[in-house]
């Protein structure tokens, strides 16, 4: 078997004396696409902080058999391992291009970035259209491509993406996951965490269950859509 490219077990952290997570554990291999799915206060933006270094925790963390306990948000950045944040959090004042070019702050490669622009811009051709339009202006579902874009911008090793279907019509949800999956055939292994259990499972190839800052379920998603307790819970199922 593959070798874990995020390894996590008997992980907890908090806010404070406030805890959040507690003995959490997953595995994703290179060239998954992973799910989290869980309701809103599960403990799935927190898990994305931990991993991310932004927030301090206990456990095992490791990424490509890197300690990433002992590492910096920066230097977790620098491995590879690049979020797109909840809400987007683009540079509102910003043109599409430049909120790009952020996302390769870290890079030294020109030749790179110029082939990640044409890569970017293949995926989200919307986005090579407005690329000088202000990043506020755009609709909610070009900020969302933005706010991904950017992230492969990063040349990223794992791209984990926090709720990317929040806000936006079912349509444009489902381009933005035929965007994950084309992704994915690029070499870029991905975890979905995602509130929308339908569009998670319809992408994913495994998928982890999160209720109050635990993994109560997890395995591959043809076998959590059959368990009566994530039919009943999460997909409207009895």
């Amino acid at each position: 078997m593959t070798p874990a490219l995020l390894e996590i077990a008997d992980l907890s952290a908090g806010y404070g004396q406030v805890p959040v997570l507690s003995g959490v554990g997953m595995q994703i291999r290179p060239g998954e696409i992973v799910t989290l799915v869980g309701s809103n206060g599960a403990g799935k933006t927190t898990l994305l902080r931990a991993i991310s270094r932004v927030l301090f925790s206990r456990g095992t963390l490791r990424f490509d058999g890197r300690d990433l306990r002992t590492l910096t948000p920066e230097q977790t950045f620098a491995l590879g391992l690049v979020q797109v944040p909840e809400g987007r959090q683009l540079f509102d004042r910003m043109s599409v291009e430049d909120n790009l070019r952020m996302g390769t702050y870290r890079r030294r490669d020109d030749a790179g970035v110029r082939q990640s622009f044409e890569r970017v811009y293949q995926l989200f051709p919307r986005l090579a259209e407005r690329r000088q339009q202000i990043a506020g202006s755009l609709s909610g579902g070009e900020q969302q491509m933005c706010a991904m874009a950017r992230g492969l911008m990063a040349s990223p090793r794992l791209l984990a993406v926090d709720e990317m279907s929040l806000g936006l019509a079912p349509v444009i949800v489902d381009q933005l996951l035929g965007i994950l999956t084309e992704i994915r055939k690029l070499g870029t292994t991905v975890l979905l965490v995602e509130q929308d259990v339908f569009a998670a499972f319809s992408v994913a190839d495994r998928g982890y269950v999160m209720e109050t800052g635990r993994i109560v379920r997890e395995g591959i998603v043809a076998e959590l859509e059959k368990d009566p307790e994530v039919r009943k819970a999460y997909l409207g199922v009895h």
